[in-house]
């Protein structure tokens, strides 16, 4: 095969959605290798090999086009990191990005894993459950609900633990439901007919999965203060990171009067990254939302704050006009520096919240001091490379985090994506951070650490040694 082009049908190339694998390999595996391990995950459509237009070597690149998803992503599944070929490298596979999006997805993409559904009005959150598990392990069900009057809007979605199984739902379970994946609330905005219509659309529909601040609608009501009408002495905080409930108290507890503050959880007891805060006055509430909405806590993890209907009644042209006072006085407490400080300390008998003292790294990970980076002009000895999730850690943290099991070179990450390289002037330095911080979360960030290729002039040396 001559080298890797997308043919004339390339509509086909993800019919259907997420079919395709994409493949980082040695460069002597050839196609009848990969042919042969990922074979027995199911029908294989067709195999493209990426090779270079001049020497017509392989480059370890390839694309596996399977009949099913659940294929594509049990093969996904089972071969990331095994070995084709005795004497040869790990192998990574993703999921191949569809023309439309914007990067390859992994075994741990919560993109893989949701599903929705569409289900009778009378569907309880067991009864979906019940309906689903015969495709596998579910983290969980969620029946998304009129916010207003708590009934069902015939919407649901299920979490499967692994993105094969969500994809054996989709391709196996009554086409009444509908089940497509779930999309990310930020591709776009898309009204419930439309979920129905495209089976490619957005479906936001208060899914907290689908945005990076995800809300429970079947739990509570939102309303954003710029919709004009509700501010309330109810607050929910959305966080990416993993906060605890301790360190949700201790925050918003800066802020005087706060009296009820309760971490939200999924029915398996693990933190939704969501805590409801309530205050005992409208004015604290205000004053917590203004200044610790997008607030980095810990750093590099911006938290999301909105106003929560607290069920009391303002319909009455006194009570709203109560409720806009107190708010435009908190505006202009919030807004006016040191005298708006000086005028809540004097009005509720408490100084103004202090902007908390925070670690620059916050993690479970049991760090080693930190150490001296390693000489500029070293040798680079072994080169770490590392996917983040949501996004990269800002380069002087990593600097920080990395350095400490010694000899760091340093931290590059790469333009517009959400990978970077650590070297190391020694491979022992570079296998013990490694096995420390693969898979751990810092300041709310997931890495992924593996031993990345070696560097194409060093590829060349090595061939020439053989």
């Amino acid at each position: 095969m001559e080298e890797y082009t997308f043919r004339p049908s390339t509509d086909s190339l993800d019919d259907p959605p997420n079919s395709r694998l994409f493949l980082v390999t040695s460069k002597s595996i050839a196609e009848d290798v990969i042919r042969e391990h990922f074979g027995i995950y199911g029908e294989i459509q067709d195999i493209w090999v990426v090779k270079d237009k001049q020497t017509k070597e392989s480059k370890g690149v390839s694309f596996v086009k399977f009949a099913k998803s659940s294929q594509a992503c049990k093969a996904m599944e089972e071969m990331h990191g095994k070995c084709l070929a005795e004497g040869t490298k790990p192998i990574k596979v993703f999921i191949a990005q569809s023309r439309a999006s914007g990067s390859h997805r992994d075994v741990e993409d919560e993109e893989l894993t949701r599903i929705f559904v569409m289900i009778p009005k009378t569907f309880t959150e067991e009864d979906l459950k019940e309906t689903f598990k015969e495709f596998g392990d579910i983290e969980y069900c969620i029946i998304i609900k009129n916010k207003t009057t708590g009934e069902s809007k015939g919407l649901g979605y299920v979490r499967y633990q692994r993105p094969s199984q969500a994809a054996m739902a989709i391709e196996n379970c009554d086409k009444t439901f509908r089940a497509i994946l779930a999309e990310p609330r930020n591709k776009s905005v898309s009204s419930e007919n439309e979920y129905f219509g495209n089976s490619r659309a957005d479906h936001g529909v208060n899914d907290p999965g689908m945005s990076a601040y995800p809300f429970d609608g079947s739990n509570y009501s939102i309303g954003d203060v710029r919709g004009a009408d509700i501010i309330t002495r109810c607050l929910m905080v959305s966080s990416r990171a993993s906060i605890t409930q301790e360190q949700f108290y201790g925050l918003f507890d800066l802020i005087p009067g706060m009296e009820y503050c309760e971490v939200q959880r999924d029915p398996y007891g693990f933190s939704k990254g969501q805590a409801m805060i309530r205050y005992n006055n409208l004015g604290s509430a205000i004053y917590a939302k203004e200044k610790l909405h997008g607030f980095e806590y810990p750093p590099g993890n911006r938290l999301a704050v909105s106003y929560m209907d607290d069920g009391e009644d303002r319909s009455s042209p006194m009570g709203k006009m109560a409720m806009q006072l107190v708010a435009a006085q908190m505006m202009s407490v919030v807004w006016s520096g040191p005298a708006g400080a000086q005028l809540m300390k004097s009005g509720v008998g408490y100084p103004p919240p202090a902007i908390p003292q925070i670690p620059r790294v916050q993690t479970d990970v049991a760090l080693p001091p930190p150490k001296k980076m390693a000489p500029s002009d070293s040798r680079v000895k072994e080169r770490l490379f590392v996917v983040f999730n949501p996004a990269p850690l800002p380069v002087d943290v990593l600097e920080d985090v990395f350095c400490r099991f010694g000899a760091l070179l340093e931290v590059y990450l790469v333009p517009g994506r959400n990978v970077g390289y650590m070297k190391y002037a020694e491979r022992k330095s570079a296998t013990e951070a490694m096995a420390a911080l693969h898979g751990k979360v810092v300041n709310g960030v997931k890495m992924k650490v593996m031993l990345a290729d070696p560097p194409k002039e060093e590829s060349h040396k090595r061939q020439r040694t053989y």
